[in-house]
């Protein structure tokens, strides 16, 4: 049976929001215009009320990806990481992945981010990255099923490995469903890791 971790990437493995630096990156390569970013803080302050689904609030909130094709977000996405990385992840994760590694067990970071740009992330560690799957059509991003949060990441999981796995550890800034799943689940609030699994969900 293959023994696998898990590790969100926004706020945990990675310190920042990638959606919200990737964004910026973006911004910074492309120059775009004072309206699309009130347009995204907007949504900003929607997504903080609850008011719209985490899969529209994505999908809207990439529009800045509009008219980028996939090989040109693909480009961003690897200068973007080899400025960010190592830097601005948990020196411990890191350290802790390339053990997991050599000892034979397979890393995953499940996250809620377009694999258009976490893919990249398979070039810099020894791990896979499962991620909210999306289209590129009419020159428009469009979310394939659901975002890959809570519950579907679960199901992402499942889908992705062939057989029986068992899960040891997760760790992620959310309390969500994965960490319950696993041996041992780490919720990281304030920068300290809380084993979280005698909590009910």
């Amino acid at each position: 049976m293959q023994e696998i971790i898990v590790y969100d990437l926004n706020q945990t493995l990675y310190k920042k929001s990638s959606k919200d630096e990737f964004f910026k990156f973006i911004c910074y390569k492309k120059g775009y215009k004072l309206l699309h970013l009130f347009q995204i803080g907007w949504l900003h302050v929607l997504g903080k009320l609850h008011i719209t689904s985490k899969t529209y609030f994505k999908e809207n909130f990439y529009d800045y990806l509009n008219k980028l094709p996939p090989e040109k977000v693909k480009k961003y996405a690897k200068q973007f990481w080899n400025i960010e990385f190592p830097e601005h992840f948990r020196e411990d994760m890191l350290a802790d992945i390339k053990e997991k590694d050599k000892a034979g067990i397979k890393v995953y970071i499940v996250t809620g981010g377009f694999e258009v740009y976490t893919k990249y992330l398979e070039e810099l560690l020894p791990l896979k990255v499962i991620g909210t799957l999306t289209k590129y059509e009419n020159e428009d991003y469009k979310i394939i099923g659901k975002t890959c949060n809570d519950a579907e990441k679960v199901k992402r999981l499942d889908a992705e490995i062939d057989g029986e796995y068992k899960l040891l550890e997760a760790y992620s800034d959310d309390d969500e469903e994965i960490l319950y799943k696993a041996e041992k689940g780490y919720l990281l609030e304030e920068g300290e890791l809380k084993l979280v699994q005698n909590r009910k969900k």
